[in-house]
């Protein structure tokens, strides 16, 4: 059951991974609004710019990952199948 549990935290596919980006930056943008609110004029523009500048850099560390896993499992399966 846990087995079960654990596969829904799993980005199975890129549809999964952008949507999971696209969840984190309207987050970060709702974020950005209040520092904008919280903090007029500069400091609270500075502080959009690092809320949304950090959903930039997590989406390429996801797309990075899966790029990275997907070789990986074609590289195993190719080893696999020289030593078959």
């Amino acid at each position: 059951m846990f087995r079960k549990i654990g596969r829904l935290f799993i980005i199975k596919n890129r549809f999964e991974a952008f949507a999971i980006i696209y969840a984190l930056a309207l987050g970060a943008t709702e974020r950005g609004q209040s520092y904008l609110h919280t903090y007029p004029g500069l400091p609270g523009k500075l502080l959009f710019l690092a809320a949304t500048a950090a959903v930039f850099m997590a989406g390429g560390k996801i797309l990075d990952a899966m790029k990275y896993e997907r070789d990986a499992r074609a590289a195993a399966l190719a080893e696999q199948g020289t030593t078959a």
